[in-house]
This record gives structure tokens, C-alpha cells and sequence, in this order.
């Protein structure tokens, strides 16, 4: 079996100490091809040289954060434009939106989004999108830009069944982590009516751990653990599930 983490952020200071072991670990689980969204303007070194250390295995994904979006926005978005562009440039984001934190400058993330959605139209890169607590929003700027030609992943997807169906719908894929194994959690009854088409794994590594690791620092070697659940809670097999999985996050970002 093998596994693909569609994002994680081991470019951060939590990682400063371990970080080679930490993309070893993930190795010795099977977990083979990582992809590392940006954050902002002060994460794209740092970000370009986990990518450089470690060719084949992390991938590099350009874009501004929504929550580090400023009424200059464009004065940090604008430089990274020549760098989405670069056929090394697996994807764009983490972009999207975020009205959990701070709604003050909701206009600002709307725009910036819509740029970044352009850049992942223009050249040809799927886009992550974070929703936290804006996932209607959200939906509705994709379903407006979507010609046909946008793909991409709604990151730590926690919607309902029928905002599933549309992201399904918008050709878009979810992105499921280690929330999925909280108790209580409606989304693994959600998730077993649908198809393990639409669906890829991703740790957001440092944040989110699953169960049994929830609390501590979290890393791609736990993937393996949010597959088991997910396999459990749709009725298929892990090895089916990391097929599939693995096949699709192949696909999306042409890996």
C-alpha cells in the first residue's frame, strides 16, 4: 500500500528539529509523496527548501493563506505569481477563505481567492481551498469561476452530505484528515454514502492529529491512521481505500 498526504505544512517551526526524521517516518509507513501548501511570503523559503531537500517526495503549492490576507494583499500575492507558474508548482494555495478567526478584511480574502483561482486556470494547477466556517461562500465563488477547467480539493472538508454532493458536482475533490476520527464527528456518517472517488487524505501537519495522537504534534506517518478510519467507517478495504486514494491525489496533481 502506499499513501499520499495532499497537505501538510513541515516547512513550520515545529518541524525545525526533526524534520528529515518526520519525512522518514512518513516513508516507513508507506506514505510516499507529500504536498506542502505555502502559508505567506515569509513560509516560501522555508517551503522551496523542504521541496529542494527532499525532490520526489514533498511538492511545492503557491499561494497567501487567507487569514495572513491584508488590505495589501496584493503587495505579498502579486511576487508569488512567477512561481505558481513554474511546472514545479504542483498546485495553488492554501487559498480560500476564513471566517473563524477575523472577518474584518472578508472582501480582501474574496479577492485574493478569485486571483489565485485565475492563476490555478491559467496554469493548469488544481487549487486547495480552505472553508473554515465559510464553506457556502466559498462553493458559490468556485461554482462562479468554474469553467470547466478549475479542479482542485476542499481542504479538511467538514460540511454535509449535500455540500458533498456539490463539491462533487464542481469537479472539486475533498480533503479528509484527522478530524474524521473525533468522537462524535457526523462526518464519518456523512462520508459512507460517498464514493471514495472524491475523496484524498492529508494530515495538515502540525495541527489536527487523529486519534490516538490528538494533542500532540501531528506528521504524515500518522496518515495511515486517519485511512484505517475512513476504510472503517465507508465499508472498504484499507487496501482498497489507499488505492483509491492514492489514485486520485496522483491525478489531481499529476504526481
Amino acid at each position: 500500500m502506499q499513501f499520499i498526504d495532499t497537505h501538510a505544512h513541515l516547512f513550520v517551526d515545529a518541524f525545525d528539529a526533526d524534520r528529515d526524521l518526520v519525512i522518514e517516518r512518513a516513508r516507513q509507513v508507506n506514505v510516499y509523496k507529500i504536498v506542502l501548501p505555502n502559508i505567506n511570503a515569509d513560509t516560501l523559503t522555508p517551503m522551496l527548501d523542504c521541496c529542494a531537500r527532499h525532490p520526489g517526495t514533498c511538492y511545492a503549492a503557491i499561494g497567501l493563506h487567507p487569514c495572513d490576507v491584508t488590505p495589501d494583499f496584493r503587495t505579498h500575492l502579486d511576487p508569488m505569481e512567477a512561481l505558481a507558474a513554474d511546472p514545479r508548482c504542483a498546485a495553488i494555495g492554501e487559498t480560500g477563505t476564513d471566517a473563524y478567526w477575523d472577518t474584518t478584511h472578508m472582501e480582501e480574502q474574496e479577492r485574493a481567492f478569485r486571483q489565485q483561482l485565475q492563476w490555478a486556470k491559467t496554469y493548469d494547477k488544481p487549487v486547495i481551498i480552505h472553508s473554515r466556517e465559510s464553506l457556502s461562500r466559498n462553493l458559490e465563488i468556485v461554482a462562479s469561476e468554474q469553467d470547466g477547467t478549475l479542479r482542485g480539493v476542499f481542504h479538511c472538508f467538514g460540511g454535509t452530505a449535500e455540500d458533498a454532493l456539490r463539491i462533487a458536482d464542481l469537479g472539486f475533490m475533498m480533503g479528509i484528515g484527522g478530524t474524521i476520527t473525533y468522537k462524535n464527528n457526523p462526518l464519518s456518517r456523512i462520508l459512507s454514502s460517498i464514493g471514495l472517488q472524491h475523496l484524498v487524505l492529508e494530515t495538515d501537519s502540525p495541527y489536527l492529529s487523529p486519534v490516538p495522537h490528538r494533542g500532540k504534534r501531528n506528521e504524515p506517518s500518522h496518515l495511515p491512521a486517519i485511512a484505517t478510519f475512513l476504510a472503517q467507517c465507508t465499508g472498504h478495504s484499507l487496501e482498497e481505500l489507499a488505492a483509491i486514494t492514492t489514485q486520485n491525489a496522483q491525478a489531481l496533481f499529476k504526481l
